[in-house]
């Protein structure tokens, strides 16, 4: 397990930058091959994204979500024309399942010069690379993130979103840009199921890819914490597995009600870019 988190391969400074930006120089040249060149890419709003990893406040960091509809959603959503998804400097750091990315030595090196951080799904939000994820909202860097968990390829409304995503909200030295992203086509491109039960080896082609980019969530943060303490006092849980969120003293019924709020109130708007994405299909 050591092996495979290769914090060292995630450096900026390893190598002299070449290795990243080779990763990222070819990747992008992928994505935007397959989102411009085999399919047809629509993307709404895509200026308020491109404004914000271009030209947002220094020191302040974004955090982009969006649905998960198939394993190419990163870089594929990334790829539509005049986004700067060459530019390592400037790109996105995204949470990636162990399981799938971090199987072996060469696929986490891959993924680690590609600015991923491993995440064990089902580890919890207090699991080890959560720190990670966090120092690097401390840098004010961009993180995108999967907030539902895992593909899913079904036409239904957005699901429960786990608590990783709000728990980053919540506990970030920095409080995050949180900006919304909503996408569908991709899971044609790459179905789950596409023969004997298995994923095609390539990209499928012809498709259309549809994006639709929300505004900045705010979150009142002071607020929902006192509120949060509030509400625990009447909560009948009585766990006290999690470590106390400082410097606000929530204990463990606390988070559960905060994350439970962020989340929702996240879930919520995803779900009118999706009808909204529907209407301009």
């Amino acid at each position: 397990m050591v092996g495979r988190k290769m914090e060292w391969a995630a450096r900026g400074n390893h190598l002299r930058g070449i290795p990243r930006k080779a990763i990222f120089m070819a990747v992008g040249a992928f994505a935007k091959a397959v989102a411009n060149l085999l399919n047809t890419t629509t993307v709404h709003n895509a200026e308020t994204l491109i404004h914000l990893v271009r030209s947002r406040p220094p020191g302040v960091p974004l955090l982009t979500v969006s649905n998960h509809m198939s394993t190419l959603d990163d870089p594929i959503m990334w790829g539509f024309k005049g986004f700067p998804i060459t530019d390592a400097r400037i790109g996105r750091w995204v949470l990636a399942a162990e399981d799938i990315c971090f199987k072996n030595t060469v696929l986490s090196y891959f993924f680690r010069l590609g600015k991923c951080i491993p995440i064990t799904r089902g580890g919890g939000i207090y699991q080890e690379h959560m720190n990670e994820a966090l120092d690097r909202l401390r840098d004010g860097a961009w993180l995108h993130t999967f907030p539902e968990g895992k593909v899913c390829q079904e036409e239904a409304p957005i699901r429960r979103l786990k608590w990783g995503t709000a728990s980053l909200i919540a506990r970030a030295p920095v409080t995050p840009i949180v900006l919304p992203i909503v996408h569908h086509g991709l899971q044609k491109v790459m179905p789950e199921n596409y023969m004997f039960g298995r994923r095609p080896l390539l990209p499928l082609w012809n498709r259309n890819i549809n994006t639709v980019i929300g505004e900045p969530i705010e979150f009142d943060l002071p607020k929902l914490k006192q509120t949060a303490l509030y509400r625990s006092k009447d909560s009948s849980h009585s766990g006290a597995r999690w470590p106390i969120l400082k410097p606000c003293g929530l204990d463990e019924a606390a988070q559960r009600w905060l994350y439970t709020s962020i989340s929702e109130r996240i879930r919520t708007v995803m779900e009118r870019l999706q009808s909204l994405g529907k209407l301009k299909c």
